[in-house]
C-alpha cells in the first residue's frame, strides 16, 4: 500500500476512534443527568449491530465568532440507518456531548438528508432530540438549513411515519420540527419543549418560570397536547418507540405489519356487560373496553392526559393493527370539546394515511356546551372531526356502546359520514338530543301549563326514552348493520375487518384538501 494512502487510512481511522469515543467529562455530565450520549441511544433503540453511521466527520465550515477552533466531527448529531425487529429505519440522534448539541449549518443539513432519504427509501424516520438550540454564531446559514428540514418534515407527513423523541431540551425554532412530525415522545423531568425560554420571558413579560414549568413532559402531554407519550427515562422512551413502530407500516404503500395472535378471534368478552352500565347516568372506564376487545389486552394509548374526554390509540384484532376511537364517560361524560376534536381528527388522519382500520366506539351525549366552547370554536374544531371521518377511505367501524346524540353522533363516525359497519349494542338510545332537552323542547308547554308539571315531564321523558331506546328504531330505518351483544363485539369486529381488508374507495381528483383548521 502506497505511504500516502496508509497514513490517511491510520489518520482516518484515528479520527473516527477518537470520535467514537467522546468528550469524557461531557459524557460523564449527560450520565450525571440520567441520560444516554446519542450513541448509546442508538445502540439500545436499533437492533444489535444493525447502525450504519452516515457523514460521521462531517463539520460546520464556518470560521465566524470563534467557530474554526470550536468546529467538531459530527458536528453534533449522529445521523444513519438500522434495524427495529429487523425493520430498516433511518434514524438521527443529536449529541449533546458534542458542542451542547447546538444545531449547526452542517448538523441541519445531516438531519435534512436523512429525513428525504428516509422518503425516498420508504422507511421510518426516527429523530432523537436533545439540544440547547441553533447556533447563532453561524447567523443566517443556520436558519437556512434549518428551514431545510421544516421542508422535508412537511414532504414527508404522510408518506413515512415520522417519530420524534425529545431527551433533553428543544428549544425555539428547533421545536417546529417535531411539531411537524407524526408522534412526540417526552421523559420525565429531563426534557422540554418551547419557542421562547425563561430569559427572554422574564425580560420581556417579567415573570420568572422555569423550563419545566414553561415546556416539560408535564405541560405538553397534559395540556397543551403537544406530545403523544411520556415516558419514565431514557430506556422507558426507546422502548416505546419500538412498541409503536410495531403497528406501523414502514410507508403509506404498505400495509401495517401482522403479529401472529395469542388471543382465539372468536373469543366471547363476557366481562362486558361487568364493564359497561346499562343505566346510562353511570361512568366507565372505556379503556377497559377497547383492552377487553383486542389481542391480548395490548392497547397503545395516545395522548392519555390530554383532552381526557376522548381516547385515541392502538391495539390488535387477530394480529392486525387497528386505531381506536373512542368516547369516554369518566370525563366530561364523553362529550366531545374543542381538544377532544382536535385529538381525535389528527388520528383519525394519520390512521387513514398509513392504512389502519379505524374502530369507533360511540358513547356520546353530544359536544360540551358553553359560553367558553364556542368562544374558542367548537364549530370549527368540531367540524375537523366530521372532515376527518369523511375523509378516511380506509376501512371504518363503529360500535354504539350505548348513546349518541345531535351532530355528536355524526361527529363519531355513522353511516352517512362513512361507516362501512355499525353495530348497536341493545339498550342504545340514539336521537337528535338527551331525553331532558328533547322534552323541554317538545312538551314545554303541556308541562307547563298541566297540575303536576313534574309528573307530566316524568312521562313524556318516558315516552321519549320508550321511543328511542334500544336497537328497533336504528335497524328499521338501517342506521345500523346489525344489534350485537356486548360479548360478540371481538369476533364481530374481526370478522368486518376481514371482509374491509380488500377495501378500495376513491376520493374526487383534487390538488389538495382544504380542511377547517
Amino acid at each position: 500500500m502506497p505511504k500516502g494512502r496508509e497514513d490517511l487510512e491510520k489518520r482516518l481511522a484515528k479520527t473516527e476512534a477518537k470520535v467514537l469515543q467522546g468528550d469524557a467529562k461531557a459524557i460523564e455530565k449527560q450520565h450525571a443527568e440520567g441520560k444516554l450520549t446519542a450513541r448509546e441511544r442508538i445502540e439500545r433503540l436499533l437492533d444489535p449491530g444493525s447502525f450504519v453511521e452516515e457523514f460521521m466527520l462531517a463539520e460546520t465550515q464556518s470560521t465566524d465568532f470563534g467557530m474554526a477552533e470550536k468546529r467538531q466531527p459530527t458536528d453534533g448529531v449522529v445521523t444513519g440507518y438500522g434495524k427495529i425487529d429487523r425493520r430498516p429505519v433511518y434514524i438521527f440522534a443529536q449529541e449533546r456531548t458534542v458542542l451542547a448539541g447546538t444545531v449547526g449549518s452542517a448538523h441541519a443539513e445531516k438531519v435534512a438528508y436523512v429525513i428525504q432519504t428516509a422518503r425516498k427509501m420508504g422507511l421510518p424516520l426516527i429523530g432523537l432530540y436533545d439540544s440547547v438550540g441553533a447556533r447563532i454564531q453561524e447567523g443566517l446559514s443556520v436558519t437556512t438549513a434549518i428551514g431545510k428540514i421544516f421542508f422535508e418534515n412537511s414532504i414527508s407527513s404522510g408518506v413515512i411515519p415520522q417519530i420524534s423523541a425529545i431527551m433533553g431540551p428543544c428549544i425555539g425554532v428547533a421545536s417546529y420540527s417535531p411539531a411537524l412530525t407524526d408522534f412526540i415522545l417526552m421523559v420525565q423531568g429531563s426534557s422540554q419543549m418551547f419557542i421562547t425560554g425563561p430569559p427572554v420571558i422574564k425580560e420581556v413579560l417579567g415573570e420568572e418560570v422555569s423550563m419545566e414549568e414553561l415546556g416539560g413532559a408535564k405541560v405538553h402531554c397534559e395540556i397543551s397536547g403537544v406530545a403523544d407519550l411520556t415516558a419514565k427515562n431514557d430506556e422507558d422512551c426507546l422502548s416505546l418507540i419500538r412498541r409503536l413502530l410495531s403497528f406501523l407500516p414502514s410507508n403509506c404503500q404498505s400495509l401495517p405489519p401482522r403479529k401472529e395472535p395469542s388471543n382465539d378471534p372468536a373469543r366471547s368478552v363476557d366481562a362486558m356487560d361487568r364493564i359497561v352500565p346499562e343505566d346510562m347516568r353511570k361512568a366507565y372506564n372505556v379503556v377497559q373496553v377497547i383492552k377487553a376487545l383486542v389481542d391480548d389486552g395490548d392497547f397503545l394509548e395516545l395522548k392519555g392526559r390530554f383532552a381526557r374526554n376522548l381516547v385515541i390509540g392502538l391495539g390488535r384484532l387477530d394480529g392486525y393493527p387497528a386505531g381506536f376511537v373512542a368516547n369516554q364517560p369518566m370525563f366530561l361524560a364523553g362529550s366531545l370539546d374543542v381538544d377532544a376534536s382536535d385529538k381525535g381528527a389528527r388520528f383519525i388522519r394519520f390512521c387513514d394515511a398509513f392504512n389502519i382500520p379505524i374502530i369507533t366506539l360511540m358513547d356520546v351525549p353530544g359536544f360540551f356546551p358553553g359560553k367558553q366552547q364556542e368562544e374558542k370554536g367548537i364549530i370549527r374544531h368540531g367540524a375537523k372531526l366530521l372532515y376527518a371521518y369523511a375523509e378516511a377511505t380506509v376501512p371504518k367501524i363503529t360500535v354504539v356502546l350505548r348513546k349518541g346524540y345531535g351532530g355528536a353522533k355524526q361527529a363519531m363516525c355513522t353511516r352517512e359520514m362513512g361507516a362501512d359497519q355499525l353495530f348497536v349494542w341493545p339498550g342504545v338510545e340514539l336521537a337528535v338530543m338527551g331525553g331532558g332537552g328533547a322534552v323541554n323542547v317538545l312538551f314545554r308547554r303541556e308541562i307547563e301549563q298541566s297540575e303536576d308539571p313534574e309528573k307530566t315531564r316524568r312521562q313524556k321523558m318516558e315516552e321519549y326514552t320508550e321511543r328511542f331506546s334500544g336497537p328497533f328504531e336504528a335497524l328499521s330505518k338501517q342506521f345500523a348493520h346489525a344489534a350485537i351483544r356486548p360479548a360478540e363485539t371481538r369476533r364481530r369486529l374481526i370478522q368486518a375487518l376481514e371482509i374491509l381488508r380488500e377495501k378500495k374507495e376513491e376520493r374526487p381528483k383534487k390538488k389538495h384538501d382544504v380542511m377547517p383548521v
